[in-house]
């Protein structure tokens, strides 16, 4: 990979402030989990929060995202409303998807996100379909298709890639390979362990990034984005990345050593970019106390909203069903 660039300041600060925001999102909602104020399915990003910075700063606000179920930190690095956020795994009808999708399932259009899905590998032909609406359209939008290791057995990924190379569509595959699908290894599960390999029988070209570094991520997300937007066709990016916690609320995380979880932690990417601000001199420690307590009342406030919020209306399961018909569509 080419020299990493230098970023500027302003980068690292809103780096830092956007990685730390999903960090304590999600520390705090573990423990509301806990405390059951909210029920069903709590897959958490704590460690990964690198990959999701490091490609929003690398793309424009138009370009589109789409992910798994493990999807708190992608609207927040776009620039979500946590409180929207919030009301959503509350259940509330102020939420995202009006409280209907839960944890699994945020989206927010106005930021170009497009999910949250619950179906194992069901977002990459989406993201595909996705691709090929803006070369449709005649943009230069590229879209941006999250996946985990585990996802990529699905046979729907190599659909997505055929299609993807003849069409040349401007997606960037991006597989957050966190080493295990659920308490399954990668080597487990598959010959081929270099991930970004996969695309080659499709001549898509692909690379490994370090997924615990944002600017690594940055720069590899920047040099793919061009590919697509020049119109070479998709790019397959395998991060290289950890997550922290177990796969889910109830996952005891037997499957991994001590040791190991203690070699990742010390490579926590939220650390490594405090210690670039500290290096430089970029922020004083009153500055980033401000931050920090930026954070903390957002989501003291985003607590607040979803508990004030009401419940969906009984009628509203008849609601949403369908999409509202194009005009040119008669009944």
């Amino acid at each position: 990979m080419a020299k990493t660039a230098k970023f500027s300041k302003s980068q690292y600060l809103s780096w830092y402030e956007s990685m730390y925001l999903m960090r304590k999102f999600e520390e705090k909602i573990s423990q509301l989990y806990i405390q059951r104020k909210f029920g069903g399915f709590l897959h958490l990003y704590i460690g990964q929060e690198a990959v999701v910075a490091g490609a929003v700063s690398a793309t424009k606000p138009e370009d589109n995202m789409i992910t798994a179920y493990r999807c708190h930190a992608h609207p927040i690095g776009r620039g979500t409303d946590i409180k929207y956020m919030m009301a959503e795994l509350y259940g509330k009808s102020t939420g995202l998807s009006k409280g209907k999708g839960g944890s699994m399932h945020m989206f927010d259009i106005s930021k170009r996100v497009f999910g949250g899905h619950g179906i194992v590998g069901g977002q990459i032909p989406l993201g595909a379909g996705l691709a090929f609406a803006e070369k449709y359209k005649g943009t230069d939008n590229v879209t941006l298709c999250s996946m985990g290791d585990g996802a990529i057995r699905q046979g729907a990924l190599h659909e997505a890639f055929n299609m993807s190379m003849i069409w040349k569509l401007p997606v960037i595959f991006i597989i957050e390979n966190n080493h295990y699908a659920m308490g399954t290894s990668v080597a487990r599960t598959s010959n081929v362990v270099e991930l970004y390999r996969l695309g080659l029988s499709y001549d898509m070209p692909g690379e490994p990034v370090d997924g615990m570094s944002v600017e690594a991520v940055h720069n590899a997300i920047a040099k793919a984005a061009k590919w697509c937007r020049d119109g070479k066709g998709p790019y397959l990016l395998e991060m290289k990345t950890y997550r922290f916690k177990g796969h889910s609320m109830s996952d005891p995380r037997k499957y991994r050593t001590k040791k190991e979880e203690e070699e990742y932690l010390a490579e926590d990417p939220i650390d490594r970019v405090l210690k670039t601000i500290k290096k430089n001199k970029h922020a004083s420690e009153e500055e980033l106390e401000i931050i920090h307590q930026k954070v903390k009342n957002k989501i003291e406030k985003a607590i607040k909203f979803a508990e004030d919020s009401p419940f969906p209306e009984p009628e509203a399961m008849y609601e949403d069903i369908y999409a509202e018909p194009y005009p040119f569509i008669r009944d």
